[in-house]
Parts: C-alpha cells; structure tokens; sequence
C-alpha cells in the first residue's frame, strides 16, 4: 500500500472537481446547457470515481482520517444534489472507521468543524446541503446501533454550527450592526 499515491491521487481528484472552470452552476443557463449537453457534469463522474476507491482502500482508510475530511468535505459542498448524495456517505464511514479504531471519533469531528468554518466563510454550502446532511448521516447510523447515539449527537451539533454559520454569512452584507453582532455572538 502506497500512502502518498493515494493520497495524491484523491487530492487530485477533489482539486479536478472543485476547479472554478467546472462549477456549472456560475454559468448563464445557454452555457450550462451547452456544456451538459456536449460533456456531461465531469463532476459527479470524478465524485463517483472518488467515492469507489474510497471504499475500495479497505483497512487503510484510518490513513486518511483526519486528512481527507477537508477534502472531502469540499466535495461535498458542490452545488450538486446526485454528487453530495454519493459522497456525504463517506463521512459516515470515516466516523465509523475511526470509531472502530479507538473507540470515538473525536479527530474526524474536529477537523470538519474547523473546515465548515473555512468552507462556508469561503460562499460554499447552503439549506439543502445541511439537510441532506442530516438525513443521510441519520439514515446511515440507524443501521449501525452502536454509534448511532454518538452520530446523532455529532450530526445536531454539526446542524447548528452549519446554521449559524449560514445566518452570518447571510447577515454580513446587512447594514445593520445590531443584527451582525447577534449572529457573531450565536457563532462564539
């Protein structure tokens, strides 16, 4: 097993699908449909080739965690219903490795709660994307009962970051510094 290989093959991967030049939806709707109709969303298929090998790394995914949350977070945050409801599982399963491992999954929660930070400060992430978060992890962890409460507890506490976070995003452009401070002071 070589480690950097596959790391740079999945940093590759993510770096491919996040390009500026492939986020369709920043296009005006003649050029989106152009370029659906000539090349498909190159996205969803490197998505999809990133989610198999995934699963494919078998015992050495634990490698990966907590250095490809990030990553895979920034994935996942791609405006693109089909592409976040084949990748958001990769999350559940890196909870679960790393649970396996050592009883908990603290590095894995701490590293996508400081990159959601990073992410939605950037412009990325929006309502639908916290909700297919919270139902996909939710529908995950009701097949494994043993980390189910722990998955739970992470995903509200994900939940409410990810709304804070979105409300001061959202109020950032407001002229008005009462309702800025507030969202400031729910976020600390």
């Amino acid at each position: 097993f070589n480690l950097q290989l596959w790391n740079n093959y999945f940093h590759l991967a993510v770096a491919f699908i996040t390009q500026d030049s492939l986020q369709l939806e920043n296009f005006s709707h003649t050029k989106y449909n152009k370029i659906q109709n000539k090349y498909g969303d190159m996205r969803r298929l490197i998505g999809f080739a990133i989610r198999d090998m995934w699963y494919k790394l078998g015992q050495n995914k634990i490698c990966f965690i907590p250095g490809m949350v990030g990553p895979i977070l920034e994935m996942t945050l791609i405006p693109e219903v089909e592409l976040r409801k084949a990748t958001i599982p990769i999350f559940f399963d890196m909870m679960l490795c790393e649970y396996q491992r050592t009883g908990e999954f603290k590095k894995f929660e701490n590293e996508i709660i400081l990159k959601l930070d990073h992410e939605v400060e950037g412009g990325r992430g929006d309502e639908h994307y916290m909700q297919l978060f919270e139902s996909i992890l939710t529908e995950c962890a009701k097949q494994h009962p043993g980390i189910s409460s722990l998955v739970e507890s992470f995903v509200s506490l994900v939940k409410g970051l990810l709304e804070r976070l979105l409300d001061y995003r959202a109020v950032m452009s407001d002229e008005n510094k009462d309702n800025r401070m507030s969202c400031t002071v729910n976020l600390l």
